[in-house]
């Protein structure tokens, strides 16, 4: 009977070793997902910073094209106020789209173009798109890896013990919000 008794205190243990493990890994996971959403928060609040100097520079030049001014503002007030991620993904398009219409607008004005300032803040506003973009992606990755983790056996049952849940991708639903505004010297 002592051996019976070792085996079985050494497959606890094995099992006890291998809920640690998964539940570790999963816990690793979700911080990851954390980590790479905090990088898609910094790049749009850089963005959504850019914004209002990009506004108040254009503001002398386009004293016609007041609701042009005045819907990237209503749509950057609406991206900063989204809590999910699914509504932060909604807010952050209709905000593409309303700053694709403005840069579209700036056209019409040449001395607006050839402002450094406006410039300047032109060139901060696409390196700042291409940050978003890589910050996006890499979040979603990490979401794919967490989910799979998730779903899969045997760490589907670890998962479902500790209440761990499925994480929402940070995707744009309209293809014309997919759109990335088109910024032009």
């Amino acid at each position: 009977m002592g051996i019976g008794l070792i085996i079985l205190i050494a497959v606890v243990v094995l099992v006890i070793m291998f809920v640690i493990g998964i539940y570790n890994s999963l816990v690793q996971l979700r911080n990851r997902v954390a980590n790479a959403w905090s990088q898609i928060d910094v790049q749009l609040k850089r963005r959504h910073d850019l914004i209002p100097n990009l506004i108040e520079t254009a503001k002398g030049y386009m004293q016609h094209e007041r609701g042009t001014l005045e819907a990237v503002t209503n749509a950057r007030s609406q991206a900063m106020g989204a809590k999910s991620v699914g509504d932060m993904a909604k807010a952050e398009g209709v905000l593409g789209q309303a700053l694709s219409k403005f840069l579209l607008t700036v056209e019409a004005y040449p001395d607006l173009k050839a402002n450094q300032n406006f410039l300047a803040l032109q060139e901060e506003l696409s390196s700042t798109e291409n940050k978003i973009a890589f910050s996006r992606q890499a979040y979603n990755d990490q979401v794919l890896f967490y989910n799979n983790k998730i779903q899969m056996f045997p760490s589907n049952i670890i998962a479902g013990m500790f209440n761990f849940s499925q994480k929402e991708y940070f995707q744009i639903e309209n293809a014309a919000e997919k759109a990335v505004p088109k910024v032009s010297f």
